[in-house]
């Protein structure tokens, strides 16, 4: 799942975004109105975390254009102010879901899955390739009866490919949606994940999910 926030407090759009990262998602974040609503326009993201309070231009004013636009992502918005106005005047604009700081990132973490099931209604519950299994509201998976465990990245990384299925995918664009936008390091990282997804799903049940497509990157097949 990749998400965007949009937070001019720098440490605590760090401290978000680490958090988020470390249950599996990727993250982006920008730091002004104007950053943020470019982001949301120019790439695809599962939702947004979006304060009122930014330079540039507002929170609500961001929202405002995105809607404009018929940009549906889904928008939790945030905000120091705790008002009944100020949250009704979010939803007219069409929020999908509101929370005053402070707040625990574990109600937080609970809104955005909630918020990510609800908004994403053309996607399937659980998502399938063959008798392998990725629920991504219980982040489990299974082939057949039996339970895989995986790390926060390898489940990312298959939750991506179960999602693109039949699709060949380059390196970059793997890196670019499990890892980070910015990611500075070794492409190579993605086929050392992708052995160890193998290991899991594939070696030992006997099957092979993973296609390494030449010249280009890798394709799961059902």
């Amino acid at each position: 799942m990749r998400l965007l926030i949009v937070e001019d407090e720098l440490e605590f759009a760090e401290t978000l975004r680490r958090g988020l990262v470390a249950e599996g998602f990727t993250v982006n974040v920008a730091h002004t109105g104007r950053d943020g609503l470019w982001s949301a326009m120019e790439h695809d993201y599962d939702a947004v975390v979006l304060d009122i309070m930014l330079p540039e231009l507002s929170g609500y004013e961001v929202l405002k254009r995105l809607r404009a636009a018929e940009n549906w992502t889904p928008v939790l918005m945030l905000t120091a102010k705790d008002g009944e106005y100020d949250e009704a005047d979010a939803f007219d604009l069409g929020a999908d879901d509101y929370l005053s700081k402070p707040f625990s990132f574990v109600v937080l973490l609970a809104r955005l899955r909630a918020l990510l099931r609800r908004g994403a209604p053309a996607r399937p519950a659980v998502l399938t390739a063959g008798d392998l299994q990725l629920d991504p509201a219980a982040r489990t998976v299974h082939r057949g009866e039996t339970r895989i465990e995986l790390t926060a990245r390898e489940f990312g990384l298959l939750e991506f490919l179960l999602r693109r299925q039949g699709a060949a995918l380059t390196k970059n664009e793997i890196l670019g949606h499990v890892w980070d936008a910015h990611y500075e390091g070794d492409e190579n990282v993605v086929e050392v994940y992708v052995g160890y997804l193998r290991r899991k799903i594939d070696a030992p049940f006997g099957t092979r999910t993973i296609e390494t497509v030449r010249g280009v990157g890798y394709r799961l097949v059902g």
